[in-house]
């Protein structure tokens, strides 16, 4: 049984509707570690999967404190009171946000450069230290046709004149359905950090001139000035089976998958 924390939130339910045999946590605020234990053992859960958190930048740079409580407390609580059970959290690309040379960036060169990043290393390192087999997951900036959170798919398909991005800056973002699909070989990875998502060699302003040009809108592209890379070398995670669609196949199929209507097909 899986354990899933955050289950209707944007990661949570995408895994709790494509993975086997899991159930909800409810809402883990202000709760005790003989609450987490008492949960943890009425579900059966052998796997926990914590995606539950405060991913907004600058929600956690103007609240310091929650974001402290979410990002780090309740993920070390939830790991002292995992016991034997299975613990993957999720953590963030943004742990690279404050190095200055170029990527692609192994899960040994982690630099913070925000408060939310601080805080996801932080969470990384003592949860490793209370549970050394938990697995740490630094996802991309994930996608989906999704109403309910900002995303880069979204902003595309709503923006009305102009978008701006960087040729000067790598990312990797990544399908949130195939987020869900390698949960099962993420249960069977070893214990330790992991850069996790799709890969690409293009700049966003690469990545967002070639998306418009599939979906065929019409808008304008500016070159926005450099932000810091976030570009990871996902290689540890592929040598252990993890599989994910390049950046540009993963936004091709998020398309075809709801319906939108090709250029490249027509």
């Amino acid at each position: 049984m899986v354990l899933v924390t955050g289950a209707t939130g944007f990661v949570g339910q995408k895994i709790m509707q494509l993975c086997k045999d899991t159930v909800a946590c409810p809402s883990l605020r202000n709760m005790s570690e003989d609450d987490l234990e008492r949960i943890i053992e009425e579900s059966g859960a052998d796997t926990i999967i914590h995606t539950a958190a405060i991913s907004d930048i600058g929600t956690c740079q103007a609240n310091p404190e929650a974001s402290y409580m979410a990002n780090v407390q309740i993920p070390v609580n939830l790991a002292k009171a995992a016991k034997n059970a299975k613990l993957i959290c999720f953590s963030s690309d943004q742990v690279y946000s404050g190095l200055d040379e170029e990527g692609p960036y192994s899960e040994d060169t982690a630099k913070a450069g925000n408060i939310y990043a601080e805080h996801k290393l932080e969470m990384e390192r003592r949860v490793l230290d209370i549970a050394p087999d938990a697995v740490m997951l630094r996802a991309e900036w994930m996608y989906d046709y999704y109403l309910k959170k900002p995303n880069y798919f979204m902003n595309i398909l709503g923006a009305m004149d102009t978008v701006r991005f960087s040729s000067r800056q790598h990312r990797g973002i990544t399908y949130v359905k195939e987020v869900a699909e390698n949960m099962e070989t993420v249960m069977q990875l070893p214990g330790g950090a992991y850069n996790f998502g799709s890969e690409t060699t293009k700049s966003m302003y690469e990545i967002t001139k070639e998306f418009l040009a599939l979906i065929g809108k019409d808008i304008k592209l500016e070159d926005a000035p450099p932000r810091h890379d976030l570009w990871m070398d996902c290689s540890k995670a592929k040598g252990f089976g993890l599989e994910f669609s390049s950046v540009e196949d993963g936004l091709k199929q998020c398309a075809a998958d709801h319906k939108l209507p090709l250029s490249f097909s027509r």
